[in-house]
């Protein structure tokens, strides 16, 4: 199973629907998938048209108490599942803050999981507090979504940061894969800037042995596209609301890159 935390420290980037409209695109080529909303503003579990209720158990439930993920996980569509967040998540920071080996609680949890994925993706929220570190314990690898301006690139750098400590003390497999490029628009010259910066950035550091030696920029731009920004208030994946987009199709065509990906 190759398992991805989709992250970025700031909010507005096209994090969470990158992490939805690819865990759908992947799901429409037959793989199994289950994407864990682990933000608490439960934006990835609304984009898939579910409502969080507190009388419902959710990611929340399997992080601080005994609930098992089977017991939480719900089929949104064909081949993909939902762990969904509720508000409630953002409590968890202050109710783990004393219990010993928070940070792994997740990864613990998906160990003892008796249904098998191919693809595990995980929603984090924009912050780099108990709930990333989950993630980013449980995962093998990271998708960053970028916007392309100037600032994006300054935040980059923190979070490289904050990956290479994490690899270093407390998952020593985990790696940045890629960054996916939202909002792009190829008309304007500091779109293609920043992307040949963030490309010749990786470049010059392969030799390194660091958490991005690897790391690329995807090939699959995420055009800035008004459906996009309008499905999850639908409750749909872009391809279920809008087959013939741009989005729907540069969400194919990354699913296609991550696919061919070892």
């Amino acid at each position: 199973m190759r398992s991805i935390a989709i992250m970025n420290q700031k909010g507005g980037v096209g994090k969470t629907t990158t992490a939805v409209n690819l865990s759908a695109a992947l799901a429409k080529t037959g793989v199994k998938v289950c994407l864990i909303d682990l933000d608490p503003q439960a934006h990835a579990t609304l984009h898939l048209g579910i409502e969080p209720q507190v009388e419902f158990k959710s990611v929340y439930d399997v992080l601080v108490d005994d609930t098992k993920l089977k017991e939480v996980r719900q089929e949104a569509a064909e081949n993909l599942w939902l762990i969904p967040a509720h508000l409630d998540l953002a409590a968890a920071e202050l109710e783990l803050a004393s219990v010993v080996g928070r940070e792994m609680i997740l990864r613990d949890k998906l160990a003892h999981d008796d249904m098998k994925f191919d693809y595990l993706l995980i929603d984090c929220p924009p912050s780099l507090g108990v709930l990333t570190l989950n993630a980013l314990t449980a995962v093998q690898e990271i998708f960053i979504p970028l916007q392309p301006h100037f600032l994006a690139l300054h935040g980059l750098s923190k979070l490289l940061k904050t990956i290479r400590l994490v690899a270093e003390r407390l998952n020593n497999h985990l790696r940045l894969s890629g960054v996916v490029l939202c909002m792009y628009d190829a008309n304007t010259r500091l779109a293609s800037e920043v992307a040949t910066d963030v490309n010749a950035f990786f470049r010059q550091d392969n030799a390194h042995k660091t958490p991005w030696a690897n790391a690329k920029t995807f090939e699959t731009k995420i055009r800035r596209n008004i459906r996009l920004a309008e499905a999850p208030s639908f409750g749909k994946p872009i391809f279920d609301y809008d087959a013939n987009s741009n989005g729907a199709e540069d969400y194919t065509k990354l699913a296609e890159e991550v696919l061919a990906q070892k």
